[in-house]
């Protein structure tokens, strides 16, 4: 019994070298590991010995099992490394020698205002959050004064899906839930991608990019709002701005107010970018109306607060002398590569 034993271990080593893929080495396997295996007939037969014999053949058997399972396993770690080599050698080489080429890629120009604008209020005390792209359709209007039956909603031709939620057409929509979550006070900041339903041309886009600005504390009046704007704008245009608050309407706020810096194309002369005005519409902002602070858990009686929604796509238009916000979703890489020169 012995020597069938050492002979079957022999043979399956053999088999298990000579094997060149994962096929060939299964068949091993099977062939003397599997349930009708030569090891496994050679167990069975463990049974039909005297009482002396069966704890040593049977401990020889189960020694060389074990051998041999090893053998398989070590077999085939061998083999997917050979196959990862070839897949190795027949990929694409990288040539190191090769001068480095110009044509590197850059993040798009409204990441790299995005990331300076959320780095200029984290230095003043600002959480930045994340808003979801898909909302509530409480979320994006009740939630910001605007019920079902107010006219402010034709104000925006908005995406529905079939569940009745919609694709957000402001950064406003995440107002309510970050109230809710941190209360207050309150200084919070988030950006995010919007969508309306719109024909587009030179200043219009069906997707477009915002970021919501909150800060709600008591004694909050509309000095903090223009000390803060102005003081964000400096740091991004690295001088000093001209800035007016126009009336303005917007439900969630009260009194409501545009914000407006002087044209960066001309000056404040006035030219076709800012229809001969010398401004520049940047943001709808102003005090926190009660009703959405008392919506969001917040006493209205004792807080108040300011908010704004800042076009991101818009500021860097005018930071990178863009005179067509469709360029800024159209792929073109001349774009990038212009802004990426500058």
């Amino acid at each position: 019994m012995k020597e069938k034993i050492e002979s079957i271990k022999t043979e399956c080593i053999n088999l298990i070298n000579q094997s060149i893929n994962q096929a060939e080495l299964d068949n091993v396997r099977v062939q003397y590991l599997g349930k009708k295996g030569e090891l496994t007939v050679v167990l069975k037969e463990v049974g039909l010995l005297s009482a002396e014999e069966r704890p040593l053949i049977g401990k020889i058997v189960n020694e060389v099992r074990e051998e041999i399972e090893l053998k398989i396993e070590e077999k085939k770690n061998a083999l997917e490394k050979e196959e990862m080599m070839k897949q190795l050698e027949n990929a694409y080489r990288f040539d190191f020698t090769i001068p480095e080429k110009e044509n590197i890629g850059s993040l798009h120009p409204i990441t790299i205002v995005q990331r300076e604008v959320e780095e200029i209020f984290k230095s003043m005390g600002f959480n930045v959050e994340e808003g979801y792209e898909v909302e509530t359709e409480y979320n994006n209007f009740e939630a910001v004064n605007v019920p079902s039956y107010h006219p402010a909603r034709d104000m925006q031709d908005t995406f529905w899906l079939d569940n009745g939620q919609v694709l957000k057409t402001q950064t406003s929509a995440s107002q309510n839930r970050i109230l809710k979550k941190y209360g207050s006070p309150l200084k919070a900041i988030f950006p995010g991608r919007c969508f309306r339903n719109e024909d587009l041309d030179a200043s219009h886009e069906n997707t477009f990019f915002q970021l919501e600005g909150m800060m709600v504390d008591e004694n909050i009046s509309v000095a903090n709002l223009i000390y803060f704007m102005k003081t964000m704008l400096s740091e991004v245009f690295k001088k000093d701005l001209n800035v007016r608050l126009r009336p303005g309407y917007f439900p969630f706020v009260e009194p409501g107010f545009e914000l407006d810096i002087s044209c960066m194309y001309c000056g404040g002369k006035g030219c076709r970018v800012c229809k001969h005005s010398g401004w520049i519409e940047l943001c709808p902002c102003g005090i926190i109306h009660p009703n959405v602070l008392k919506m969001g858990g917040v006493d209205s009686e004792k807080y108040s607060g300011f908010a704004f929604g800042l076009g991101l796509s818009r500021l860097a238009m005018m930071k990178y002398g863009i005179t067509d916000l469709r360029l800024l979703n159209s792929g073109d890489l001349r774009v990038l590569k212009q802004i990426k020169n500058n």
